[in-house]
């Protein structure tokens, strides 16, 4: 059952952790005027990231830490055990354990998991490489922290997403971040239609914020969405 939602408006710095397309026209990401050709074109392979973060293309990454998620972070006064699945450059996972707060960042792309343990430096042991559908964090969850994840997934993929979402949280807990609500014939980014991220994950999560971000970086511009949505 759709949820009703009010939609404001959030400042946020740049966004995401996305990804390109599996043939056909391109995407948004692969029709950059930068795009350098590709070997690879299925992004459920992780050839497909690592041949993308080799090139450092990515397009998708916002070099930073959002201010949506900082305003999220100071007004829960309480260190939350949190999860990045697709972690990407992994920017976030330093930030929280520098706030205090267990925090385990994945990715199954070698490469962007080299990249990201060279990045974090004495913080690489935060970042591991696993798979999002079998991997078992070392701590209860709290939070798993979306950004970008759903919508590098090919859409076979997203009944497993939201499955394994409701496996990893218990009653309470909370998938938090940023959303591509915006219907796409290609990707990645596979954008979703807001009715059917509600059909998603409504049987296990209850929407509590919306918020539209108007800051995004160019691949989202206009369709990334703020959002918290709480497990039954």
């Amino acid at each position: 059952m759709p949820v009703a939602r009010k939609i404001h408006a959030i400042h946020a710095a740049p966004q995401t952790d996305e990804r390109p397309e599996t043939g056909g026209a391109p995407s948004a990401l692969s029709s950059a005027s930068s795009a350098p050709s590709f070997a690879h074109r299925d992004p459920s392979r992780a050839e497909f990231w690592d041949e993308r973060f080799a090139n450092a293309f990515m397009p998708w990454d916002a070099a930073g830490v959002p201010q949506a998620l900082r305003d999220f972070v100071a007004a829960e006064g309480t260190a939350r055990a949190t999860l990045i699945p697709g972690c990407g450059a992994a920017y976030e996972a330093a930030w929280l354990d520098a706030q205090g707060w267990p925090v385990r960042a994945i990715d199954f792309a070698p490469v962007a998991v080299a990249s990201a343990q060279a990045q974090l430096g004495p913080r690489a042991s935060l970042v591991e490489q696993a798979d999002f559908f079998t991997y078992t964090p070392p701590f209860t969850l709290e939070v798993i922290y979306e950004r970008a994840f759903l919508c590098a997934l090919p859409r076979t993929l997203w009944q497993d997403y939201a499955r394994r979402m409701a496996q990893l949280l218990p009653q309470g807990a909370r998938l938090v971040g940023f959303f591509f609500l915006k219907e796409t014939p290609k990707g990645p980014p596979f954008g979703i239609a807001p009715e059917a991220l509600d059909a998603l994950l409504a049987q296990d999560f209850i929407c509590e914020t919306d918020r539209l971000v108007d800051d995004s970086v160019p691949v989202f511009a206009g369709a990334e969405h703020w959002m918290v949505w709480r497990r039954r």
